[in-house]
């Protein structure tokens, strides 16, 4: 066999040089070698149950190892009854298949019934190796299929979303300085880089009383953290001690800690991560 030591290019004649595989390392090079839901066609769809031995796998675009798989439309998936009193886990697969003799390569969607247990059920075992590496069969475990006797009771998915280029670039994307709240006591302002957010608070108390609290007001959506923080600030001479609260639902606040807090302005930095 001749060694190509250019693919992407003509060698003039007839000489059908380029082969899938070519294609396929150029891609799991990029993308990785793992397998993933293209963000294409459908890629937000989940399977569901059609009925009780039937799973239907959305029309996804699908990589592994660099070779795109094509559900053209949604397909119906069988699987076999359960049994009374016994769980059991199936996998469906997307199966990847080289015919030595020919050379010809398939993919098919196939169910894979796991051991039914009444107390501890499994997944079953898939063909694990390495299309890269030379395996002629490799699965890509697309959803599991979780049974409690005859019935269905949940189909987890399997195989991540692969975030396109645009998506990440957007994630390290330095934004400018942004007035976020702005109100009779001050303002608050913020830049974000990728998913870390700061923001500058620069405001004036409301409140003097221990333990009283006040409010800043509400963040844009998109600037809101994925749960409640809290951060402390802490004034010259004990004269303004506060925890400042971050909160997931957008809203702002601070309480006053311990005894009497004066009431002059105040400013400080916080930072987390989206």
């Amino acid at each position: 066999m001749a060694t190509n030591l250019l693919v992407t290019g003509s060698h003039g004649g007839d000489d059908p040089h380029v082969e899938s595989k070519h294609d396929a390392l150029m891609h799991a090079a990029m993308l990785g070698r793992g397998g993933y839901i293209l963000k294409t066609r459908n890629w937000t769809m989940k399977p569901t149950a059609k009925d009780t031995n039937n799973i239907t796998i959305p029309a996804w675009d699908l990589v592994v190892e660099g070779r795109q798989i094509y559900i053209a439309a949604p397909t119906d998936v069988n699987i076999q009854s359960g049994s009374q009193g016994q769980k059991r886990r199936d996998l469906i697969v997307a199966r990847y298949a080289l015919n030595s003799g020919t050379g010809v390569e398939t993919v098919t969607l196939e169910a894979i019934k796991g051991k039914p247990s009444a107390a501890t059920p499994a997944d079953p075992g898939i063909e694990t190796g390495s299309i890269i590496g030379g395996a002629i069969v490799s699965d890509l475990p697309l959803c599991r299929v979780n049974l409690d006797g005859i019935t269905i009771t949940s189909i987890d998915t399997l195989v991540n979303v692969m975030q396109p280029l645009e998506d990440v670039w957007d994630s390290l994307t330095h934004t400018d300085v942004t007035t976020l709240i702005s109100g009779n006591y001050g303002t608050v302002k913020g830049y974000r880089s990728g998913p870390m957010v700061t923001l500058r608070i620069d405001w004036k108390s409301s409140v003097s009383g221990s333990w009283n609290t006040g409010n800043f007001g509400t963040l844009p959506e998109s600037w809101r953290p994925p749960m409640d923080l809290n951060f402390s600030f802490g004034g010259r001479d004990g004269a303004n001690q506060k925890i400042i609260n971050v909160n997931a639902n957008g809203t702002m606040t601070y309480a006053n800690q311990g005894g009497t807090q004066g009431t002059d302005a105040f400013g400080m930095t916080v930072s987390y991560a989206l």
